[in-house]
């Protein structure tokens, strides 16, 4: 079927809209970290602001995300985002406060929007045929591979060349922007609270947990190849400049992958594909502890790109046939907040590693503790749960496979 499907005018506004909201969200913790490196104990202050952002956003995500009501959530985003754009701009005009105030603005930045990218995807999901969905989230992968391939480089150039307070006043801006662009788009999406058949949302989503460990445990790979690659290189003998190409490689691989799963229909069910993209992108990521030089990392890393990127697709893909509807901004946001802890957990256990032991055999304990998060979360999934209603999605599938004679889990 192609990309034909999803080519209108409502998805480029909504990716208008998108790349207002994330583009803050992908240049805060290197832009925090520029804000403060020339006050005394600069570096330790910026590496804390960045995690009292990244834990507002593990936080926000689903306590706001559980709230979104589909038939409102215009407001209910634009609120999140109008608070991350003051505190985005906040930061930027006051780099020498105290550092309790600046940590406080980072929480609030990233606390406010960290139900935007669950809500925005709901919202794309509902602006395409129910047949196009796949290539849908492709799209918006692409889309956020680029961004966050172009926003550190963006970051960088603005903070040395211009002033290290610009990048988060720009975030502010952007993220105002995204406010008022929300009104290009619809006020939400059909749904009816009722297709959850009385149980309440916590519930529901405790019953994605497998899916939503398979997800941290894809971005904790992610979190191995960015922060150990430096460490990694100095270790082969190798200059530290190549690190920015190589995950530049990453990057363009993880675009090309979201490309090419969108393209067709993949054999086998969602969660048997994510088990083998899970294992091809575990093994990618021992081999870059271990082959020789550089070239060969351009390899590797290029396929753990695409990789990556198709295993976070079937994860989304994924939660549409888990949960009703009307849950599943909330399940994308549950999802959003657990690759963000997914990433925390990795890259603290690689910094911790790294003061008693090789950087190469940090990866491969990196490595060790994804292919754990990977088998529980793909047992997980395979064990049925006693008692478990159907959803609303459930029915209507059955149905449709009993009329038409096939299997109801055929497509993807």
């Amino acid at each position: 079927m192609g990309y034909r499907e999803v080519v209108s005018g409502g998805v480029a506004r909504w990716g208008i809209v998108a790349v207002g909201a994330r583009m803050p969200v992908a240049a805060a913790p290197l832009a925090l970290v520029f804000l403060v490196r020339e006050r005394p104990g600069g570096y330790t202050l910026g590496a804390a602001l960045a995690a009292a952002y990244v834990v507002g956003e593990i936080v926000g995500a689903p306590l706001l995300g559980m709230r979104m009501r589909p038939e409102r959530a215009r407001p209910q985003l634009a609120v999140g985002l109008a608070v991350g754009a003051l505190a985005f701009a906040g930061l930027g005009a006051l780099p020498g406060t105290h550092p309790v105030v600046l940590g406080g603005l980072a929480f609030l930045a990233g606390a406010g929007p960290a139900a935007a990218p669950g809500g925005l995807r709901a919202l794309l999901t509902s602006l395409v045929p129910e047949k196009a969905v796949a290539q849908a989230l492709a799209l918006e992968s692409m889309l956020t591979f680029g961004i966050w391939a172009v926003a550190p480089a963006a970051v960088t150039g603005l903070a040395l060349g211009v002033d290290p307070a610009l990048p988060l006043l720009g975030a502010g801006l952007l993220m105002a922007a995204s406010v008022a662009g929300l009104w290009m788009l619809p006020a939400g999406w059909e749904s009816d609270a009722g297709d959850r058949g009385g149980e309440s949302m916590a519930r529901i989503l405790v019953r994605a947990w497998p899916v939503f460990v398979t997800g941290a445990a894809s971005l904790s790979m992610l979190a191995l190849a960015e922060l150990l690659l430096p460490a990694l290189l100095e270790q082969r003998g190798i200059a530290v400049g190549w690190a920015g190409p190589l995950l530049v490689v990453l990057a363009v691989g993880s675009a090309g992958g979201s490309f090419v799963y969108g393209l067709r229909r993949w054999p086998g069910r969602l969660r048997t594909q994510s088990a083998v993209l899970m294992s091809g992108l575990c093994g990618c990521l021992a081999l870059v502890a271990v082959v020789p030089g550089v070239w060969w990392m351009f390899g590797v890393l290029g396929a753990a790109g695409v990789l990556q990127a198709g295993a976070m697709l079937t994860r989304n893909l994924s939660l549409r046939e888990l949960l009703p509807p009307s849950a599943l901004a909330a399940g994308y946001s549950v999802m959003y907040a657990a690759v963000g802890a997914g990433y925390a957990a990795s890259g603290s256990l690689a910094g911790g590693l790294l003061s008693v032991v090789s950087p190469s055999t940090a990866i491969l304990a990196g490595v060790a503790l994804g292919v754990v998060l990977t088998l529980v979360g793909v047992l997980g999934e395979a064990k049925p749960v006693a008692g478990r209603g159907s959803s609303a999605r459930d029915d209507v599938a059955e149905r449709a496979a009993v009329c038409g004679g096939g299997d109801s889990e055929r497509g993807l």
